[in-house]
């Protein structure tokens, strides 16, 4: 059917692996100016910011807290800590290099995952995290978004797909693991244009795919376009999405690991599409349906 991350992990370490979403009060150089102001127009980092990811809570007591709320769930687990929000490379080499050890220092992390942008890794950042990962677990995070540079233009994002590309190159000449996360039914994107994504993906040195559904959020550009020009977006229902996701999947390389394939918003932070709170846990088993009828 297909490679899934949980499954992948669990194979790894023989055990149930949890991320707990970190927070470390980093910018964004395309919000402060360095190369564009405002973000990327989907952009509210509150859709994806867990209760206890405050900047203003120290590394260490975030990790305390997440792991607290995941125990109670699911008791025998390690973690690993997983650098969300913002761009999370986007500092001096000291700094990140504290930051990231602040979370490792605590026993029960095992390793650590880093998203970030792609014009924003470079030798400093690709060395601190080898050596990262000759101790522990290591992922490299890239917001890929589209593999079209028209689209990345439309929404702000602020670099080419080449320097995308590049950057998954450059970090797996490190023998860094590296996932992608791409945004589906952009605006302006065909069918045949996000499955060839499928492929020009499968070429590339990328293990891991996170697949999102675009989401209108309140509170971004986004929403204003969407009120103002509803006809430039294509929004499928969920059972449409998992019929594309299911030919994508058959399109990509056989051994491409799929993490998600929906982006879990709040509700209440949701325009559109209205898909009644679904999670990728029930998605994830329409996927496996179709694959089975």
């Amino acid at each position: 059917m297909y490679r899934d991350y949980a499954s992948y992990i669990k194979e790894k370490f023989g055990m149930r692996v949890q991320k707990i979403a970190l927070n470390p009060g980093f910018n964004c150089p395309n919000r402060d100016g360095k190369i564009g102001i405002g973000g990327c127009t989907y952009c509210n980092n509150q859709t994806f910011s867990p209760f206890y990811g405050k900047a203003s809570t120290p590394i260490p007591l975030q990790l305390e807290q997440g792991i607290a709320f995941f125990s109670k769930k699911y008791k025998c687990q390690k973690y690993i800590a997983y650098f969300q929000s913002y761009t999370n490379t986007y500092a001096d080499i000291e700094t990140l290099e504290n930051i990231y050890y602040q979370a490792l220092e605590n026993p029960n992390v095992i390793g650590l995952t880093v998203a970030t942008r792609p014009d924003c890794i470079d030798e400093n950042v690709l060395k601190l995290l080898q050596k990262i990962s000759e101790k522990y677990y290591t992922v490299l995070e890239l917001g890929v978004e589209s593999c079209y540079d028209k689209t990345l233009k439309m929404i702000n994002r602020g670099h080419t797909f080449l320097q995308a590309e590049n950057a998954i190159k450059k970090a797996a000449g490190y023998g860094l693991e590296i996932c992608a996360h791409l945004i589906m039914y952009l605006p302006g994107e065909t069918e045949e244009m996000m499955l060839k994504t499928a492929d020009i993906m499968s070429a590339l040195p990328v293990k891991i795919l996170k697949l999102h559904q675009l989401q209108i959020i309140k509170g971004t550009k986004m929403e204003q376009q969407f009120k103002e020009n509803p006809e430039l977006f294509s929004l499928p229902t969920a059972d449409e999405y998992a019929d594309f996701v299911v030919k994508y999947i058959k399109r990509s390389r056989q051994d491409m690991i799929f993490e998600r394939f929906i982006s879990e918003s709040p509700m209440d932070m949701v325009v559109a599409p209205k898909w009644n709170g679904i999670k990728n846990y029930q998605f994830t088993q329409k996927i496996i349906e179709k694959f089975c009828s």
